[in-house]
């Protein structure tokens, strides 16, 4: 059955309350708009008589739900307001109770590691392998998977990350396939994938290669507000009844209605886009990318799986440097780390414009009478694991009566950490609550902070201290 994508009822109800000149007797308190004179506010509605409610839907949010499911061809659909973060945590719940084993890729979103604490499950941290075209992490193998899988059969779920925050993909299809083999349940992080729908050009989605649930942030690659997300389910191993429950304890009960209007219209332009839109939009980025990497002998660019995204570095310069001096001439990259910075490009319809030309006149300027640099050493290549999974060295129930003190770096090793230490952006974690401090845990960090990277974590870190949990003979 072909669904007209067009269509967009949450949007088309808020417009209609609007055109009848409501005086507004309900919260929110800016009263349309009249306290703050922001036309914008008209749409701030609340679960009025037309507009539905996000936690019992059945009018238009429900309408819009719907479509949404139709797009991406799922079992089922629900609008995100607090982000892909809820949504990482109702997943989890849904599936795992306390004390279940889950296995986790190492590298996953910090809102995965506070889910399986809230749940009180056991994670079975899985190392990603190191993608050396984009000198970062990429995904867990198949073997690694299975390594874990014979040392823990009873795990209860499998939370992946697909793609990477900088692009890349795996081949993940085959670990769905070995996990539904075993009667588990796949949940992907898809934060950066909502778009893969567009087009055969793009990689395909893992809910097309199977997942159970994935969540993605339609604010990050579509043209949805900050915190706009959506969650999709497939298949019959998560109870859905179970997740729906998460997600209304886990969502505002006052859900914001500009939020769900926009998760709206960004599923109806990702419905509605055509092939020629999708090969205008890429023709226009590879064109970009082209004569960006002619500007200057000391630029360099990788392309990573996702054609929406560049990594671009300069010979000489640290990723930060490079953020910094792209800043200064009003070009603001998504992050950058001690080698790069990354681009990220609009998904654009053939009638749009986005100012290339202009970004490259600037950045052309910035680095006129630049050397090409001498070669920096790319660093924080994490060195080979003795182990492709492990696990936290004590129990979430110990963490909390466990006292801590702050110590000196130099003093950390051998030591369990009792913070998460986490880069952001990516967001995520170099050292996990409950993992022990390692020399090279240290020396990583380090290099962190003597290159000014942002590190969410408490302030002492600045004075190199991290927090760690006193030896049991230590405590009064």
């Amino acid at each position: 059955m072909n669904v007209d994508q067009s269509k967009m009822p949450l949007v088309q109800a808020i417009n209609k309350h609007s055109k009848n000149d409501p005086i507004s007797f309900h919260v929110p308190g800016h009263k349309n708009g009249i306290l703050t004179g922001d036309p914008a506010h008209k749409g701030d509605l609340t679960e009025l008589t037309g507009l539905d409610d996000l936690h019992d839907a059945e009018g238009p949010i429900a309408e819009a739900q719907a479509l949404l499911s139709e797009l991406y061809g799922s079992r089922s659909s629900y609008l995100l307001v607090n982000g892909s973060t809820s949504g990482n945590m109702a997943a989890i719940l849904a599936t795992c109770e306390a004390g279940d084993y889950v296995l986790v890729q190492r590298n996953c979103h910090k809102s995965v590691w506070n889910g399986i604490r809230l749940a009180g499950a056991v994670p079975v941290l899985l190392e990603a392998e190191w993608e050396e075209k984009g000198q970062s992490v990429r995904g867990v193998s198949l073997d690694t998977v299975q390594e874990a899988l014979e040392a823990f059969p009873a795990a209860k779920a499998c939370v992946l990350t697909y793609p990477t925050y900088y692009g890349f993909t795996y081949p993940i299809q085959e670990i769905i396939a070995e996990l539904h083999g075993r009667g588990i349940p796949c949940i992907v992080d898809e934060a950066h994938g909502a778009h893969f729908q567009a087009s055969n050009m793009f990689p395909d989605s893992a809910l097309a290669l199977g997942a159970d649930i994935v969540i993605q942030s339609a604010h990050k690659m579509l043209p949805a507000m900050t915190m706009g997300s959506y969650l999709h389910l497939k298949g019959s191993r998560v109870d859905e009844h179970r997740l729906k429950e998460y997600l209304s304890m886990l969502q505002s009960s006052s859900p914001s209605y500009p939020i769900m209007a926009s998760l709206d219209y960004a599923r109806s332009y990702l419905g509605t886009m055509t092939p020629s839109d999708v090969d205008k939009g890429l023709a226009d980025i590879a064109g970009f990318i082209s004569e960006l990497g002619r500007l200057h002998p000391g630029l360099r660019v990788e392309k990573p799986d996702d054609p929406l995204k560049v990594l671009v570095r300069f010979s000489g310069w640290s990723g930060y440097r490079l953020q910094k001096k792209l800043e200064e001439e009003g070009i603001f990259a998504e992050l950058a780390d001690p080698n790069q910075v990354l681009l990220i490009f609009p998904l654009m319809k053939e009638s749009a414009a986005f100012p290339y030309g202009e970004a490259l006149r600037r950045i052309k300027g910035m680095l006129e009478g630049e050397p090409a640099g001498v070669e920096r050493k790319e660093t924080f290549i994490p060195p080979a694991s003795s182990r492709s999974y492990s696990l936290l060295s004590m129990e979430w129930k110990e963490m909390k009566v466990r006292e801590e003190e702050a110590v000196s770096l130099q003093s950390a090793a051998g030591r369990i950490s009792s913070q998460m230490v986490i880069p952001y952006p990516p967001g995520i974690p170099l050292l996990l609550k409950g993992e022990p401090v390692t020399d090279d845990v240290i020396g990583r960090l380090k290099e962190y902070l003597d290159v000014g990277a942002a590190i969410q974590g408490r302030h002492e870190l600045k004075e190199n201290k991290i927090f760690v949990f006193k030896e049991l003979e230590e405590q009064s």
